[in-house]
């Protein structure tokens, strides 16, 4: 065995143990533990951190003085040992380290949990940590299934604690200022809402080979419940967004955000039907899974909710490469991240309205997830799990009436399609011993 391999395996021992890389028993966080240790501030843990954890960790400790992270877990030892130094020199804090998240869960001195893995991984993860007795702050989408949101939802309401989901939309301003103009009725008879995303930064990912996971990468946890494959380095960090083992594409990734505030601008129930067409169209011989160019139509009954998305194309509607349009009898309200304006109907000059961003909205929102522990009070949360799980259930529509090529019909009592075999999708195959949460 090579000296490398013996310190690579020694490291891996020491994180699953919670003893930091270059870290020493003489840490204050391993001295003391509980509440006194840190006083009155709410310790912070954060379950994947290279992309979007890393983000509302960094979001909560900026905007919150009353917070601390206490401790990180990355199933990539190199990115731990990043973002552990990064703490040291920001916040001058020096976290516990783990490769196990089960091991962060089982640490006192650990109040919320801040889940940022891959999709396939949010229902367990957000269910042990609820098991646990912890806050959750959980990436969107929710889950990964249909059958997993719904048993998060069951998980928050048992167990009690805040779970926030991280649709940070909700937290800016101007989407809720949006959102009341178009209550205000001026808009008249709404019948069509537009949702989209045309992301012309998405170029083709080039085919490549298996390869052996790098090192410090506990590849097998990676994949935790996901079908066992060999590792692919297009499958890895970011880009395993374009693969069903773990996530549902643009749709559910752009779609959350937008399809969201599409339901809760409409006040919408559950759809009666559901149609998709699309592909790979831009890039049909690449190495990703999920369709760069979709179209999916949603029959609400007293209006049509339309989806579309399209990769490496950037004029999407209304000359934007996001957004939601509610078009009404009297004016068409078009808001996204930059703002939102009303653009009358013709012969109608008096509707006219026209606001820019003016918040930070992931600050908002990781500062409403803190003050709902704080006060003990779930209800001000403007993301929480029941709203999350809404809104990825209808992507996790779309998708699946894309996999089915037909249209499909909801039955809204029962929770089910009209088809056996799109039915049959609403539930996850778990894979490498891993079993769906029980509640």
């Amino acid at each position: 065995m090579s000296d490398s391999r013996r310190r690579f395996l020694r490291q891996t021992a020491m994180i699953s143990a919670g003893i930091g890389i270059g870290q020493s028993f003489a840490s204050p966080f391993f001295i003391r533990s509980g509440r006194a240790a840190f006083g009155d501030k709410i310790r912070i843990g954060a379950i994947g951190i290279n992309g979007m954890g890393w983000a509302d960790l960094n979001s909560m400790l900026k905007n919150n003085p009353d917070t601390i992270c206490t401790a990180i877990c990355d199933v990539d030892a190199t990115v731990m040992a990043k973002r552990a130094e990064q703490l040291e020199k920001d916040h001058k804090m020096k976290p516990k380290q783990y490769a196990d998240h089960r091991a962060l869960l089982d640490d006192k001195d650990v109040d919320a949990v801040i889940i940022g893995t891959p999709d396939h991984w949010h229902c367990m993860q957000m269910v042990e940590s609820m098991q646990a007795g912890k806050h959750v702050y959980v990436e969107k989408p929710a889950g990964n299934s249909i059958e997993e949101v719904r048993l998060m939802v069951a998980a928050q309401e048992r167990y009690g604690k805040a779970v926030q989901v991280g649709q940070w939309q909700r937290s800016n301003a101007h989407f809720k200022s949006a959102l009341a103009f178009l209550q205000s009725g001026k808009l008249g008879k709404i019948r069509m809402v537009k949702t989209w995303a045309y992301q012309g930064w998405m170029k083709n990912i080039p085919i490549k080979p298996d390869a052996a996971a790098p090192a410090g990468v506990d590849y097998e946890r990676w994949l935790g419940p996901a079908q066992k494959r060999a590792f692919n380095p297009n499958r890895f960090h970011f880009n395993f967004r374009w693969f069903w083992d773990y996530a549902g594409g643009l749709m559910t990734d752009w779609g959350v955000h937008l399809v969201d505030y599409a339901l809760l601008g409409m006040n919408a129930g559950d759809p009666k039907s559901i149609s998709a067409m699309g592909g790979k169209m831009a890039y049909p011989d690449d190495a990703a899974e999920t369709p760069d160019t979709l179209a999916t139509m949603y029959d609400f009954g007293s209006f049509v909710m339309l989806w579309e998305h399209a990769q490496a194309i950037r004029n999407g509607n209304y000359g934007r490469d996001h957004g939601i349009a509610y078009i009404g009898n009297q004016a068409t309200l078009v808001l996204d991240r930059g703002g939102w304006e009303v653009i009358p109907d013709e012969g109608n000059k008096e509707v006219y309205e026209k606001v820019k961003r003016s918040d930070d909205g992931l600050a908002n929102h990781t500062k409403n997830f803190i003050e709902a522990i704080k006060t003990g009070n779930n209800s001000i949360l403007t993301a929480p799990i029941q709203a999350g799980a809404k809104v990825a259930e209808v992507c996790q529509m779309g998708n699946i009436a894309y996999k089915r090529g037909m249209k499909l019909h909801w039955d809204a009592a029962n929770r089910r399609f009209d088809d056996a075999k799109a039915n049959k999708l609403l539930k996850p195959t778990y894979h490498n011993g891993y079993q769906l949460p029980k509640i």
